[in-house]
């Protein structure tokens, strides 16, 4: 029997643990069929060492120490039959897998899952606000029947709760320049008529069928985005517009509070709220120029209650003194106020989580959050105020939220590039 040596190898590492068994024979064999990992020089905490000679067929040594090794041999022979080399096995080594530590991704990983946390708690707060918003000021509207004044003082309301959180330096107060002002200008206009025409057509039609209209929102952010922002749509993004259109078609067909005021003023309000978005996307990626989220909100908010104020007075005059409110009106000014104020915070809340949204991501993503929750609002305002719907409306409705969840998964998909 051809001389061997033994060796055993054990080392401790704070990184891995490394163990090594290995029979092989006095001449040095490399297999050929197998790379032999390497690892980091071990820090020994005790060493076993063999050394062959010719004129002994076993030696065995630790830490440099002869050591009786025969009955040892016969022993591990007999019970381990397998570490006797073989012609099959003429090398046996046993490696311990290395223990990994903490992956370097995880709190790449643990940032997305709170981002995303956030950005759902802030979308459900989104809804949640715009039920009661669209319950209020519907109860409002429906008795007090001057959409700009009412428009006026909610953008009244919110002024004063943004100079309240910058006097309470609750939120740094921006320092303004001209050129910003300038850049603003055309937002803050969007924003006016957006928010007035979406309270004219509150005030002539069913709150649900104001927000199946306000369903073809991403059909104008297609269209704006290709204008102001050069988004070229896919052939998928086109075609998931066709049931969007076709879904509110159907379903302003058989609405049954359809009247063309608020019909038109619904759509109106689409291209203009969807042009604030887009502009303010725009506004928001320039580094020279940029505002934070509540910030841009706020002077928004502010120049609109300023732009407003005498549009109001002079086309609907002065209708909001008690006296007129009891006497001509007729109503109960308490409730009213109430009613009015309730409106008007959730109002200020929801806008500002909007653009706070918005801020986190694309316009698209946001037009198709929109639409999602233009379905909590239809279903929560048919249920509170039990409008009656019909079969087909329903189907329209269906038909073009169908739609809207095409067009959001048609918007992932990334056009191929052209090859020449």
């Amino acid at each position: 029997m051809s001389p061997y040596s033994l060796s055993l190898l054990a080392s401790l590492n704070p990184k891995m643990h490394t163990l090594s068994l290995s029979l092989f024979p006095s001449t040095p064999h490399v297999p050929n069929h197998i790379t032999t990992p390497k690892f980091p020089p071990p820090l020994s905490h005790s060493h076993l060492s063999s050394s062959s000679s010719s004129s002994s067929p076993l030696s065995l040594t630790i830490d440099g120490l002869p050591c009786p090794s025969h009955s040892f041999l016969l022993s591990a022979r007999k019970s381990f039959p397998f570490l006797v080399s073989t012609p099959k096995f003429a090398s046996f080594r046993v490696l311990a897998a290395s223990l990994p530590e903490a992956g370097s991704d995880e709190p790449t990983k643990s940032s997305s899952m709170v981002k995303t946390l956030q950005l759902g708690a802030m979308l459900a707060t989104w809804y949640l606000l715009n039920i009661y918003f669209n319950i209020y000021n519907k109860q409002v509207l429906k008795v007090y029947q001057f959409p700009a004044t009412v428009t006026a003082f909610q953008f009244g309301f919110a002024t004063l709760m943004i100079n309240l959180i910058w006097t309470l330096n609750l939120h740094p107060r921006p320092n303004i320049s001209g050129s910003e002002i300038a850049a603003i200008l055309p937002l803050a206009v969007a924003h006016t008529m957006g928010n007035l025409l979406t309270n004219i057509s509150l005030g002539k039609v069913a709150v649900s069928f104001t927000h199946t209209i306000k369903a073809m929102e991403p059909f104008f952010t297609v269209v704006l985005s290709a204008l102001f922002l050069g988004e070229r749509p896919t052939f998928w993004v086109v075609s998931s517009l066709v049931p969007i259109v076709g879904g509110v078609a159907l379903a302003s067909r058989t609405e049954v509070s359809f009247n063309w005021i608020g019909f038109s003023t619904a759509m109106a309000s689409n291209l203009t709220n969807q042009s604030r978005n887009v502009l303010s996307k725009k506004l928001m990626t320039n580094e020279e120029e940029t505002l934070d989220n509540i910030n841009l909100y706020s002077v928004i908010t502010i120049i609109s209650f300023i732009l407003l104020v005498p549009f109001a007075i002079l086309v609907e005059g002065v209708k909001f003194t008690p006296s007129y409110l009891q006497s001509a009106a007729g109503l109960n000014v308490r409730v009213l106020c109430v009613r009015s104020v309730l409106a008007a915070l959730c109002f200020h809340a929801y806008q500002q989580v909007s653009y706070m949204i918005l801020q986190m991501v694309s316009p698209v993503t946001h037009s198709v959050g929109n639409c999602v929750k233009r379905v909590v609002v239809i279903v929560s305002s048919v249920i509170f105020f039990q409008t009656p719907v019909s079969p087909v409306n329903t189907l329209g409705t269906g038909v073009a939220l169908v739609g809207v969840f095409l067009y959001s998964r048609a918007k992932r998909i990334k056009p191929v590039p052209k090859t020449n």
